[in-house]
């Protein structure tokens, strides 16, 4: 691995997880959402871990409080 490359890569691997664990408690905390299931966003969540899923689940499935 090129370690030229870390500095980079670590703060962005501490987003990913941030962005994920945000979004997996904001979806196992809340019972209504504008499109899909809990079940569906959770698995959209963790299979799109790479930024895609959470922020796919905050534009479309997040119901505004």
């Amino acid at each position: 691995m090129n370690t030229e490359l870390l500095p980079f890569l670590i703060p962005l691997v501490f987003a990913q997880m941030a962005l994920l664990a945000f979004s997996l408690h904001h979806i196992l905390t809340h019972k209504t959402y504008r499109r899909g299931t809990r079940t569906l966003w959770v698995i959209i969540v963790i299979v799109g871990m790479q930024f895609i899923g959470p922020i796919l689940y905050f534009t479309l499935g997040k119901e505004d409080d």
